[in-house]
């Protein structure tokens, strides 16, 4: 079957010189199966049906490569006082003796799910997922990875994924100190479900589901467990994310262990290359709060072909920014996009790092939206190896959304994508397409009850905001860890 979408503006891709995109007006793109068989002047291509968008951008795909996947907990822990905030990690004694999980495992997929359908609803079209291990008895496992891909696959969501694994946990003594808890049965126990993982999703036949290895953050991975990563990686050619260079207490206990920056580890066990991808890559030697006397990293980075996965929004919420966007193109450096909290909007993070990279350069032209669109886009793509995704050009997989521009209140039309981005939001997709499959129509991922789904999430939500008095250091209750913003009257 062949479709037409058609719309008013089509972010297609030229692969004239370098490869670019450019947009076209009044265009359509042909869709048979799940590739796209044809751009260009809407009516030129038969087609056996015609789906008219309207006044609309249609874009490739986006592509979130730290994408949240649980029920959100940045509102809870991105504006707290230093004080309050180790009454977020989970205490020593808490670690050690009465660890449990908040969720159970139907639970924990609901959740999941619900995380993917708020990724469809943003546009996003691959996505490789993210989730918190604070509320976990330690970390996921292999049912966990498993039911994932199972909803995945009924939302029609292309994912790479796997269990996230450690054998360390951040946590706050007695004292009011921070340092890490270690456990490497557990972390090797972990990293088995993930290998497992890798396997079984070998075995599937779609294109919906990559195994991909996702050890949790740097600093909680013992040697033993990052060599392993490595060596499965290399065996097996699966990519792997880790959180690395993200911050300045990660980097003391790297220090501390290992006696070289986390930089050098990444390269030390071997992970520093082209299967690599770090979020949020921000402290490296040359970022003026990093006490180093070398300013090699930035080199290091473009050399080895890794990707740094940019989550603007994230880090702007917790106070910290990519110094610079511009920076870290000009010296080589791949980069992409991801959201890493609520709502997974890519369209906020992109105004948002485009806004911290003006502030940072003290230049209006320090970066474009054009540019992130490209990194939301085209980046995720080379990242993932993937050269038929994140772009609409003719062969590629047919991952398509449209963003609507005749809301109102986004006011008059310049340039679709500055319009998009500075005056609308990603709540403003209304179609989108995986692999020629519809996964958004007006708005709507197609059978999901959203008010059911959010009226769950709530309730679960509460749960887990009162769960963290029982791993507080000091006990406080939620009303104490979470004053709100206004005294009650």
């Amino acid at each position: 079957m062949r479709r037409s979408i058609r719309a008013r503006h089509v972010l297609a891709y030229t692969s004239d010189g370098v490869g670019r995109h450019v947009m076209l007006t009044d265009a359509e793109v042909v869709v048979a199966d799940a590739r796209i068989v044809a751009v260009g002047p809407r009516g030129a291509e038969p087609a056996d049906e015609v789906i008219e968008l309207g006044d609309v951008v249609l874009m490739p795909g986006l592509i979130d490569l730290d994408a949240l996947t649980d029920i959100d907990h940045t509102i809870l822990d991105s504006w707290q006082s230093p004080e309050l905030g180790l009454g977020l990690q989970w205490s020593r004694e808490y670690a050690t003796h009465r660890r449990r999980a908040v969720f159970d495992a139907e639970e924990r997929a609901f959740i999941r799910e619900y995380g993917f359908v708020q990724l469809l609803l943003h546009g996003v079209t691959t996505a490789m997922p993210i989730a918190s291990e604070v509320h976990s008895d330690w970390a996921e496992t292999y049912e966990d990875a498993v039911a994932m891909a199972g909803a995945a696959r009924r939302l029609g969501l292309r994912v790479y994924l796997g269990p996230a694994y450690r054998s360390g946990v951040n946590v706050v003594d007695d004292d009011g100190t921070r340092s890490i808890y270690w456990n490497d049965d557990l972390g090797r126990h972990g990293f088995d479900g993930a290998a497992r993982f890798l396997d079984w999703a070998a075995a599937q036949d779609t294109d919906l589901i990559h195994g991909t290895l996702l050890p949790c953050r740097i600093e909680t991975l013992s040697a033993d467990l990052l060599h392993r990563t490595s060596a499965l990686a290399a065996d097996t050619g699966a990519l792997v994310r880790l959180h690395a260079l993200q911050g300045l207490h990660e980097r003391a206990f790297v220090l501390e262990r290992f006696g070289v920056p986390p930089l050098t580890v990444l390269r030390q066990t071997g992970l520093l290359g082209p299967n690599l991808l770090i979020p949020h890559g921000i402290y490296l030697d040359s970022h003026p709060h990093v006490d180093a006397d070398t300013d090699d990293d930035l080199g290091i980075l473009a050399a080895s072909g890794a990707s740094i996965v940019h989550c603007p929004l994230t880090s702007a919420r917790h106070g910290a920014a990519l110094d610079s966007f511009g920076r870290y193109r000009a010296a080589g450096v791949r980069i992409c996009l991801g959201t890493d909290s609520f709502p997974p909007d890519l369209v906020r993070g992109i105004d948002m790092g485009v806004t911290l990279a003006k502030v940072l350069a003290s230049r209006l032209d320090a970066a474009t939206y054009g540019d992130y669109v490209t990194a939301a886009t085209l980046g995720g793509a080379e990242a993932l190896h993937r050269p038929d995704l994140g772009r609409i050009a003719v062969g590629a997989t047919a991952d398509l959304v449209a963003f609507r521009l005749d809301d109102p209140r986004d006011g008059v039309l310049d340039d679709p994508i500055r319009t998009l981005c500075m005056n609308s939001t990603g709540r403003s997709a209304d179609f989108a397409m995986v692999a020629g499959r519809i996964t958004l129509r007006d708005g709507a991922v197609p059978g999901i009850d959203l008010v059911a789904m959010t009226r769950r999430a709530q309730s679960l939500f509460d749960r887990m905001r009162e769960a963290y008095s029982e791993r507080d250091f000091l006990r406080r209750p939620g009303a104490e860890l979470f004053p709100a913003s206004f005294p009650a009257g």
